[in-house]
């Protein structure tokens, strides 16, 4: 095994889950964060937004979706478990989603209805790329959005978990100056959960790297990264508050970062991505494909609320994809490449408990390229609201170059 190779697999280990863990100082004691800790959570593949958050006032959303709509609440046609559950009269939630409705009752639930991005390519790659690196087009830094929001300011974080990204390679959003670290569990790091391993680790690791100033600087955040790791204690502990978290991927992500946002380990930023929504081929509508992805999701997101619910005044949590679906539904009981989506907001600083942004209609007339919902929300306008709002970042210019972003009144300012 090479040097690269070695590192990567140390890197992407697959080890136990952590419960309690101590506070691991990275300022003094009393030292004011800088902001919420961000969670962002991204839906890889275009998720349809039409059926994760329904316009069942719409006429035509049943029109063109005869066979994947999601029933509206009061069609007692349909089993009661299937239909959308009302938000206003004219919004509801997928019926998997359910799980979320304590959130949006106390108000710690916002949607932004047909939001998105300004590209209108339908290429994930191309939709993608742009989202995460926060840009209007191919142009402007290479950088992630995150990654600048986190190079900006005065921070005096100096933790090596300041940003973690959950999954097999680090998100393009998290690229940038400050390094962040792509895990498959916080126990990463502890070879399996065998302590007494991680000290021979650290020696060979650093004889393998100790010639190489090249790769030196990757092996010094490895070993901080370790050493940071060794200190946290795994026990029998439960999450809190009777919080329940899926044995999913999603689940087991947003249970870890969770317990990193307890332990105080100077976590910023934690982003977790979720594959398998590029559903072309029989989608479903209460029930099928789509809806057992929204299971997993709505149940990770009410894990969290409950498990964090008393700090959840530090927490910001966005849910978004690279762009919707078509409204009419396709020959294969699915639904091709769209454009407007639906991003989620969960935590403490949402004005929640309500559908934002200009429903554009579904009409034909009122829909743009060959048949998809509008965009009226520039996605960038929520997540500066968040960066300067909620994260104490005001340069938007530095986050999101060549935008000036609008006022959309979905987050409040921090105390």
């Amino acid at each position: 095994m090479d040097r690269r190779a070695f590192l990567r697999s140390a890197a992407n280990a697959v080890a136990g889950l952590p419960g309690w863990m101590p506070r691991l100082a990275f300022a003094p004691r009393g030292t004011p964060p800088r902001g919420d800790v961000l969670v962002c959570i991204f839906l890889r593949g275009a998720a349809d937004a039409l059926n994760m958050v329904v316009p069942h006032g719409d006429a035509a959303y049943y029109r063109e979706r005869q066979t994947i709509a999601v029933a509206r609440p009061d069609d007692r046609r349909a089993a009661a478990s299937l239909r959308a559950r009302d938000l206003d009269g004219f919004f509801g939630l997928h019926p998997a989603l359910a799980p979320l409705l304590p959130a949006w009752g106390l108000g710690q639930l916002a949607i932004v209805h047909a939001c998105g991005a300004p590209d209108e390519s339908r290429s994930h790659f191309q939709a993608m790329e742009l989202m995460e690196r926060g840009v209007g087009d191919g142009g402007g830094p290479a950088s992630g959005w995150i990654g600048r929001h986190l190079a900006g300011g005065a921070a005096t974080n100096r933790s090596p978990l300041r940003a973690v990204g959950f999954g097999e390679q680090l998100p393009r959003s998290l690229y940038g100056p400050v390094p962040a670290t792509a895990l498959r569990s916080i126990a990463t790091f502890h070879l399996g959960g065998v302590l007494p391993a991680v000290a021979p680790f650290q020696a060979a690791l650093a004889a393998l790297y100790q010639d190489d100033k090249q790769l030196a600087g990757t092996a010094s955040g490895t070993l901080e990264v370790v050493r940071t790791l060794e200190q946290l204690s795994v026990s029998q502990s439960q999450p809190m508050h009777g919080a329940r978290y899926p044995e999913s991927d999603l689940g087991l992500a947003l249970r870890q970062t969770a317990t990193l946002i307890r332990a105080e380990v100077g976590l910023e930023v934690a982003c977790v991505d979720v594959d398998g929504w590029d559903t072309h081929i029989v989608q479903g509508g209460g029930e099928g494909q789509m809806a057992g992805l929204l299971a997993d999701l709505g149940a990770s997101l009410a894990a969290l609320h409950a498990d964090l619910s008393d700090q959840l005044e530090r927490l910001s949590v966005v849910v978004l994809s690279e762009f919707g679906r078509r409204v009419r539904e396709n020959g294969g009981l699915g639904t091709d490449h769209g454009h407007g989506g639906a991003l989620l907001l969960l935590g403490g600083g949402m004005n929640g408990g309500r559908v934002h942004g200009v429903w554009p209609g579904l009409e034909p007339e009122q829909l743009v390229g060959p048949g998809d919902l509008a965009v009226t929300t520039d996605y960038r306008n929520v997540l500066a609201e968040i960066v300067q709002l909620r994260l104490g970042n005001p340069d938007l210019a530095g986050v999101f170059p060549g935008y000036i972003p609008q006022a959309v009144g979905i987050v409040r300012a921090r105390p």
